[in-house]
């Protein structure tokens, strides 16, 4: 617990006792129309660019230039075996083997290539369960499932709801859920940390319920990645997928991550959607032969890989490489309880933070209530410089990320919120 102070002089304190305080200055912050830097906490919807991004992708674009295709083998960083480049520290921040994880796709994508595997109905066991405020996609994507597999979308889907008048969800009330239909679920599928309220399950415990009932289990982590210690192969989850463009600095729409446990990495009987990438490397251009199977996550490829978005990840993880996990866990905690501290400083019963107040039940994002409000308080804060998202009816999201945001951004975020509130 950390012993917090009001006033901007304790803020200036914490940035200068801050030992990730100089990667603030690795990124681009957006600037107003007088050239000063936005307070930018919209990292849970999109991170700000890295400034050797741009490097690492000329890098691909001169290579191309000068060597066309014979940059697959030639190029300073072959593009043939590129994916090869990010696996080691993309398992690092999602706590996996790098056999575990391959980076494809996009998000929505690589749950339904997931599914094409874990998600095998019979008419015993066909239903899915996900968290009632799940993401859209998500929800979206698991009713096409039960649709294509020629099952009712509405009744196949069991939702894990909070109580009434609460915001968060309870394992006490996932346990009874399965108690009763456990024998009826195929397949339990949550996002890893909410995008609403920002709670952050705990993936080993929801897994270890999952499998007892027979029920395979995946984890959509696109708010985990990046933010929170995942540890996806100690949780035991059967799959996880995440997106690389919110905490992951890497470019708007970029490619996606997958997990797939190491248990399944030999199994050839698991069904699934295949394509070239997912073949032989050796063999791969001979072109006629029957598929032989990659094992690890990489046999869940289809295509060759977009090199100028694995670029833009690339130079995002070798940032999260040289920094270490721990280090950002142990700032994120400080920086998000130090914002919680300044919001519950404020007093005003028009405000309620719904996002879980112990740290390991949170990632950086808290999720502002503020009742009798509607957008055009996110209105006010967008004009006065804070770059944070709304989301209907009443919730400012807000995302101190540790690797550029610093404790003055939340101080003066605070205080303008204060003053809007105030008028």
């Amino acid at each position: 617990m950390f012993d917090y102070k009001s006033g901007l002089d304790f803020a200036k304190e914490l940035d200068q006792k801050d030992t990730l305080a100089p990667y603030r200055n690795q990124f681009h912050i957006p600037k107003d129309q007088n050239g000063n830097d936005l307070i930018y906490l919209c990292g849970n919807s999109l991170g700000l660019q890295p400034k050797t991004t741009k490097a690492y992708v000329n890098q691909e674009l001169e290579d191309w230039a000068n060597l066309g295709v014979e940059g697959h083998t030639e190029a300073r960083h072959p593009w043939l075996p590129y994916h090869e480049f990010l696996a080691e520290s993309m398992a690092k921040v999602v706590g996996a083997k790098p056999i575990e994880v391959v980076v494809m796709n996009t998000l929505t994508a690589n749950l339904h290539f997931m599914m094409v595997s874990f998600y095998q109905p019979t008419p015993e066991r066909y239903k899915i369960l996900i968290e009632a405020d799940a993401f859209p996609s998500d929800k979206y994507a698991v009713e096409s499932q039960l649709r294509h597999h020629g099952y009712d979308d509405k009744e196949g889907v069991i939702l894990w709801k909070a109580r009434e008048g609460e915001e968060l969800l309870r394992y006490e009330d996932l346990e009874a859920i399965l108690e009763k239909h456990g024998n009826e679920i195929a397949l339990i599928m949550i996002g890893g940390v909410n995008y609403y309220t920002g709670q952050y399950f705990d993936l080993k415990k929801i897994t270890q319920l999952g499998h007892l009932y027979g029920c395979m289990v995946g984890f959509d982590c696109a708010h985990g990645a990046g933010n929170v210690p995942l540890n996806l192969h100690d949780s035991g989850a059967d799959f996880a997928v995440w997106c690389t463009y919110k905490y992951l600095n890497s470019g708007p729409g970029s490619l996606a991550g997958a997990f797939v446990h190491e248990r399944h990495a030999y199994n050839k009987n698991l069904n699934r959607f295949t394509g070239w990438w997912s073949h032989n490397k050796q063999t791969r251009f001979n072109m006629r032969d029957e598929f032989d199977q990659l094992p690890g996550a990489e046999g869940w490829q289809l295509s060759n890989p977009p090199i100028l978005s694995m670029a833009a990840i690339r130079a995002s993880l070798d940032m999260f490489n040289e920094v270490g996990f721990e280090k950002l866990t142990e700032k994120s905690r400080k920086l998000t309880g130090y914002f919680e501290f300044l919001i519950n400083e404020l007093n005003n019963e028009h405000i309620k933070i719904i996002t879980p107040k112990s740290s390991d039940e949170r990632g950086c994002q808290l999720s502002i209530q503020v009742k009798n409000a509607d957008k055009t308080l996110h209105q006010k804060l967008t004009e006065a410089g804070i770059i944070c998202d709304w989301r209907e009816p009443d919730v400012i999201r807000c995302a101190p990320v540790p690797l550029y945001n610093s404790f003055e951004d939340v101080y003066k975020m605070v205080e303008i919120l204060k003053a809007i509130l105030n008028e």
